[in-house]
């Protein structure tokens, strides 16, 4: 797919003099004789966009799945909010305010999209009660379009509008850190534009965003500072400006066609 061109980006929130709500130290994931990703090392700071980028196979979703604890790392460390996370379970990530949307959204189809978020608020507090969740999902339906279908059952939403549910449900959790993979995918330019749109309401609220994507254009606009990857390593990290000048990425990314690509 190709993204028509995009409104330019609001002024980075993010401030690097704060600490980092999410520190990434050396994280290493080995699966038998492969390397999948090596030493990868980043911080993501309060209200900021950060886009990981790189051509299929450098290691991305692996990345992400170190960082939401689908994986244990190999070696290496993790920190949510300054604490230690690198062998925790994914709930308990959860509940520290990790919160991620997957790229293939598996709403529950026999349930209403109130109630697909409402398990997401649920979820992510324990001890939450059942109407206190109902309340922040038709909030979250609110800021995310999706109000006027509240009622409808998951299984009958469109792909934008699916794109809009996976991100309501993982911002039902109450995250301070948002993984996005590839929520662009199969979107038209106009529908790319509206989910660029959502993401940045998203930062707007308070929710740093770390996110996985192949459409430069939205990875240009939106994000506030670009890493980008390669054979499992880190080999740039910068501005978006700063990045596509780099000649190792020119050479491992930019210089073939990478908007129609699939991640790793």
């Amino acid at each position: 797919m190709t993204a028509g061109p995009l409104a330019p980006r609001a002024a980075p929130l993010a401030n690097a003099g704060s600490p980092a709500v999410l520190r990434a130290q050396g994280l290493s994931k080995r699966f038998g004789g492969l390397l999948a990703v090596s030493n990868v090392s980043f911080d993501l700071f309060p209200s900021e966009i950060l886009a990981i980028i790189g051509p299929n196979g450098a290691g991305k979703t692996t990345l992400l799945n170190l960082l939401s604890g689908v994986y244990r790392p190999s070696a290496g460390r993790l920190e949510i909010g300054g604490q230690d996370v690198t062998n925790l379970s994914m709930e308990k990530r959860c509940h520290l305010g990790l919160g991620r949307a997957f790229q293939i959204v598996r709403p529950f189809p026999e349930m209403t999209v109130l109630e697909n978020v409402t398990v997401g608020a649920l979820f992510g507090k324990p001890g939450t009660k059942l109407a206190e969740a109902r309340e922040r999902a038709y909030t979250l339906l609110e800021r995310t379009g999706l109000a006027p279908h509240a009622e409808k059952s998951a299984h009958d939403l469109n792909l934008l509008q699916d794109k809009r549910l996976e991100v309501a449900r993982a911002l039902a959790t109450n995250p301070t850190v948002l993984l996005l993979d590839e929520v662009m995918a199969g979107l038209r330019p106009g529908e790319a534009t509206e989910a660029v749109e959502l993401v940045r309401g998203v930062r707007e609220s308070g929710v740093s965003v770390l996110f996985i994507e192949h459409i430069m254009p939205v990875v240009r606009d939106l994000a506030d500072r670009v890493v980008v990857m390669d054979a499992g390593t880190v080999i740039a990290g910068g501005t978006y400006q700063e990045v596509v000048r780099e000649p190792r990425v020119v050479e491992a990314y930019l210089g073939g066609e990478v908007t129609d690509a699939t991640d790793d």
